[in-house]
């Protein structure tokens, strides 16, 4: 092993809020190309609005229209945009202060050149097409300085009989490289070979794995490997009946912290070939490998851990470890 394994990661999920009365009145309004702010009980004007006042923590008693048109309070310029922001080209993160608002509003602006953006900078709204209720109806910014005597491009007159956006969904990714230790690397590899590798504290004699590098209660390396058994004990576990976007497995089913024989610290995996029900603290399970062909540096090696049929073992056994 002259270099640990490395791997492009991507975590990601659709991140879905109920927007309550409030915001649910702010994103219906950028649906009709309108901009809301709040009005406190101190008579100032927040924009986005506040759901409760930040002054006496009520709801906010009035909701005003501001801009669309503002003024750039204070910007930072973003020269290589990264995937999912606004713009694909060199553009300012700025606050904006809408104008009837006392507040400002965290966008992106489209100045062209970073030579002309400027704080102070005239600003109005680039919308999207088509709207749709959420803050990226609001494209981004565009200067409009010296523009003041074009006409305004018309926005869709308002309706009254539109349903009111209740909720939003944002997707969630983030993206990385993920170095692994030189201790995960030998557990990779091991992986790779059909076996299971761990590290043993010299101190304490406890085994981890994946192996951790230090033990985290002597706080010494730990450099001796110890090749454990695919067997184990359930020691807590979970039943899963909720469905979700890119679930593997048809619910219902057990995720569990898994006990390897011989080890000090359980690994999480699931547990299959018997009924969820079946499933119990102190149950010996065995692990389940994928064909030999599919065998890569990862854990998926195994496809899950299924009963063994011998005895349960008794709770004084894993009792610490749970």
């Amino acid at each position: 092993m002259d270099q640990p394994l490395r791997a492009p990661l991507e975590i990601g999920f659709d991140y879905t809020r109920s927007l309550g009365p409030v915001l649910s009145q702010f994103m219906t309004a950028l649906a009709a190309q309108r901009i809301l702010g709040s009005r406190g009980a101190d008579g100032r004007v927040h924009a986005p609005p506040f759901e409760y006042d930040p002054v006496t923590f009520a709801p906010p008693a009035e909701l005003v229209e501001v801009g669309p048109e503002g003024a750039v309070t204070t910007w930072s310029w973003v020269d290589e945009p990264l995937a999912g922001q606004p713009l694909a080209h060199p553009f300012a993160w700025a606050l904006i202060r809408l104008d009837g608002a006392d507040t400002a509003m965290l966008h992106a602006v489209d100045a062209g050149p970073a030579a002309a953006m400027r704080t102070g900078m005239r600003v109005r709204p680039r919308w999207a097409e088509p709207t749709v209720g959420h803050i990226r109806d609001i494209a981004c910014f565009e200067p409009c300085d010296g523009l003041a005597a074009e006409p305004a491009a018309p926005r869709p007159a308002a309706r009254t009989d539109a349903e009111p956006v209740t909720m939003i969904t944002t997707p969630i990714t983030l993206n990385y490289e993920h170095t692994a230790s030189p201790g995960e690397t030998a557990c990779l590899l091991g992986l790779a070979e059909g076996r299971l590798v761990g590290q043993r504290c010299p101190v304490c004699q406890k085994v981890y794995i994946p192996p951790r590098g230090a033990c985290p209660t002597c706080g010494v390396p730990t450099a001796d490997e110890v090749e454990l058994p695919d067997t184990g004990i359930v020691t807590t576990f979970c039943v899963v009946n909720v469905p979700y976007p890119g679930q593997r497995v048809q619910p219902p089913y057990v995720a569990a912290s898994v006990l390897l024989d011989g080890a000090d610290i359980a690994i999480q995996h699931l547990i299959l070939g018997c009924e969820p029900g079946e499933v119990r603290m102190g149950m010996r399970v065995k692990a389940a490998w994928k064909p030999r062909e599919q065998w890569r540096t990862t854990i998926e090696n195994i496809g899950h851990f299924q009963p063994t049929g011998e005895p349960d073992a008794p709770y004084e056994s894993y009792a610490h470890h749970l």
